[in-house]
């Protein structure tokens, strides 16, 4: 346990049940409807309530799900708040409706509440001109950008119930309670701005988000929103700065997969997965290559078409981290898509 992952359960809780994985919390996993399957939410018992930490997407399976736990495990008692980790569907998704249908007040980052209430509004016909000039830079192939050109883009608004005004805001530092315990917000940032985590004063407890994940990294992505954006470095520099508060015995709630123990060798192989990542890249970019062309070496796998969407925005993150680090050029080919090649300084 010391020097690598432990994990407590064998299985994750059947479909409207949980797992009590901490005096008063109680692990829930919800359908999702993509590769990555599921999504793990957390409700922590107040006594007189419930606070809920994240809620799946909005899909009347998932809401049937809720009222079936909420009858069940967590013995009919009113949910009186929702606290999210960070903006993006899977964890947003019924947060306007627990506020709507049982009254529960919002917890969130002022970045995450910001942002989910405005791509709730952004609701597009077909993909804009903006989006589509981004995959042609990052080297899609044309059929492909036809192909989703013509089609209709995935609107934030198809899984996230409308989010009504008013909220709190959580703040890095910060010091609340929920389920009878203190916890500290922790912010991090790179695979949503402004991530909270939260940190246990009492014990050895941390509920990540998608922040920390036993067997997986978090997608660290680059959208048309904002192109030049550098989130493989953000979220380096997030984990650096969990480093000195991580213990190995801390048990990690995490947004997917299974929780765990050994917090501090998850966050250092973390880390090191993402150099060796930039390295293998180094080494293939002695000649110019699209950010689709990096697939393979970033990736170490076939890419398939399920995974093609995400894989792009994460190859071009760590290119984006490479440039603005000064380490590979950038000039357009003849289609109109980014070439990357690595300057050798030695």
């Amino acid at each position: 346990m010391n020097t690598g992952l432990h994990i407590p359960w064998q299985g994750p809780p059947v479909e409207g049940d949980s797992i009590e994985v901490a005096e008063g919390i109680h692990w829930i996993r919800l359908p999702l409807p993509m590769k990555l399957d599921h999504v793990n939410v957390y409700a922590l018992d107040d006594g007189d309530g419930w606070t809920i930490i994240d809620t799946g997407m909005n899909s009347k399976r998932t809401k049937m799900i809720w009222k079936k736990i909420i009858a069940g495990p967590l013995g009919g008692k009113p949910i009186h708040r929702v606290t999210l980790t960070h903006h993006h569907p899977d964890h947003i998704g019924l947060a306007g409706w627990f506020m709507v249908e049982y009254g529960a007040e919002l917890m969130v980052s002022r970045t995450s509440y910001l942002m989910g209430r405005m791509l709730t509004l952004d609701v597009q016909a077909l993909p804009p001109q903006e989006t589509i000039d981004f995959w042609r830079r990052s080297g899609m192939d044309g059929a492909i950008i036809k192909e989703r050109a013509e089609g209709k883009p995935f609107n934030f608004s198809d899984m996230v119930a409308p989010i009504p005004l008013g909220y709190k805001r959580l703040q890095e530092g910060e010091h609340i309670s929920m389920g009878g315990r203190n916890w500290v917000v922790r912010m991090g940032n790179g695979h949503a701005p402004e991530h909270a985590t939260f940190w246990s004063d009492d014990n050895e407890l941390v509920i990540a988000g998608d922040q920390i994940i036993s067997s997986i990294s978090p997608n660290l992505g680059v959208y048309a929103t904002e192109p030049e954006a550098d989130p493989v470095g953000e979220w380096l520099l997030s984990c650096k700065s969990f480093l000195p508060h991580a213990r190995p015995n801390h048990l990690v709630l995490s947004g997917h997969k299974v929780p765990f123990r050994g917090l501090l060798f998850r966050l250092q192989q973390s880390i090191e997965n993402h150099y060796s990542a930039l390295a293998r890249l180094r080494i293939f970019l002695d000649k110019p290559k699209t950010a689709v062309e990096c697939f393979n070496p970033l990736f170490k796998r076939t890419i398939g078409a399920d995974e093609y969407g995400l894989a792009l925005v994460e190859a071009v993150a760590h290119l984006n981290h490479l440039f603005a680090a000064g380490e590979v050029s950038r000039d357009f080919n003849a289609n109109g898509a980014y070439l990357y090649q690595y300057l050798n300084k030695s």
